[in-house]
């Protein structure tokens, strides 16, 4: 008899099967963490002042681990060298100050009245187990390093009006776009002088004008995006509950310093020049401007995630469009791929939102229903 032939081995599913183990092999403990979540939240949900508390925990952590390239991140950047200790005591004593004048100033709310608005007024009565897993999807994003917007993750599975998610991604929109032109007409008049800057060493003076504006920013982010995370807690907290609000988030920031942002810190440093303190404070101050600027425009709230990749993005596009004529295509090709996949992650997060939206809300689903049916 003959011998049989050995089937051919098909060489590229087993190396993408190899590459599947790697990283569930790498992310073992991550993905333990999530299993762990998910139960909790499971076993939460049903009882609303537990599934609060549990929801606030996971939404106070996903939305700062993620956002932290917004506001903090070229302070990282360009401060990796320093104790994280001194980083982390600066960010957090800020926090405190800020959400204290808040919760004083408008009876016991920390949110500085942006869940004031159609939608978000009321404290939640009870829980979904969708609602409670919004930010653990955010988790498993930011560990994929998408910078998705946490506005629309965790404001949107709660909100009980279509008009409320079509307001706050409009108002997001136009955020995206003001910065990223903006960005481009500032990073274009200051060209010449910043090409003539950056070839000295940075004085002293600098580090201090740094620290002041991410102050500044970090502060302005807190009195616009503190709703994603108070959105599972009373709108008028006790001293009780504000103590464990504030302090919760106090020693997340904490853990968050001393991992250096975590992998979702890629976004700033993978971005032309953030490294350089002078570069890092005047991306601060102009995304500080334009942040408190949407914040006085009204109370509803937006995605700051958004009008930050719309500032880097217009950034990106300036600088290379100052270079050599023999660099600029290439540069522009290279600055185009990374404003693209920004947006495609904020589109991604939109999109999961808007379907928890109408997976957890009855009345939302009438609306949307209603509104196609009139098209036909």
């Amino acid at each position: 008899m003959g011998r049989k032939k050995n089937p051919k081995v098909d060489t590229e599913k087993l190396s993408s099967m190899y590459k599947l183990f790697d990283v569930g092999k790498k992310e073992k403990n991550f993905l333990g963490l999530i299993l762990a979540f998910i139960l909790i939240s499971f076993l939460a949900y049903p009882y609303p002042h537990i599934a609060m508390w549990v929801g606030f925990m996971l939404a106070g952590y996903s939305a700062i681990a993620n956002d932290s390239i917004q506001t903090i991140g070229t302070f990282i950047a360009s401060n990796s060298k320093r104790k994280w200790y001194y980083l982390w005591l600066f960010m957090g004593v800020i926090f405190l100050v800020t959400v204290t004048i808040s919760w004083i100033k408008f009876d016991g709310d920390v949110t500085y009245q942006r869940l004031a608005s159609k939608g978000f007024a009321q404290t939640p009565s009870e829980f979904s187990f969708l609602q409670l897993s919004a930010p653990i999807i955010l988790l498993i994003l930011t560990r994929m390093r998408m910078p998705v917007s946490t506005t629309f993750l965790l404001l949107n599975v709660f909100t009980t009006s279509s008009s409320t998610i079509l307001g706050i991604t409009g108002k997001s929109l136009t955020g995206y776009v003001l910065a990223f032109f903006s960005a481009i007409v500032i990073w274009l008049l200051l060209s010449s002088t910043l090409k003539g800057l950056f070839k000295k060493k940075p004085k002293p003076v600098w580090l201090y004008l740094q620290w002041i504006t991410s102050g500044f920013l970090w502060s302005v982010w807190i009195m616009q995006d503190a709703a994603n995370i108070a959105i599972f807690l009373p709108r008028s907290m006790s001293l009780g509950q504000f103590l464990g609000f504030a302090s919760f988030i106090f020693l997340g920031l904490g853990l968050l310093f001393y991992l250096k942002g975590d992998r979702i810190q890629k976004i700033v440093t993978e971005k032309s020049d953030v490294t350089d303190v002078r570069s890092a404070t005047i991306i601060d101050f102009v995304y500080c401007l334009l942040l408190y600027y949407k914040l006085l425009e009204s109370t509803l709230p937006m995605s700051t995630t958004w009008l930050f990749i719309g500032l880097l993005g217009g950034r990106e596009v300036a600088i290379n469009l100052t270079k050599e004529k023999s660099k600029r295509g290439k540069g522009m090709v290279k600055a185009a791929k990374m404003i693209g996949k920004d947006l495609l992650y904020a589109a991604i997060g939109l999109l999961v939102s808007i379907i928890l939206a109408l997976s957890i809300n009855e009345e939302i689903r009438r609306e949307v229903y209603s509104t196609i049916g009139s098209w036909f």
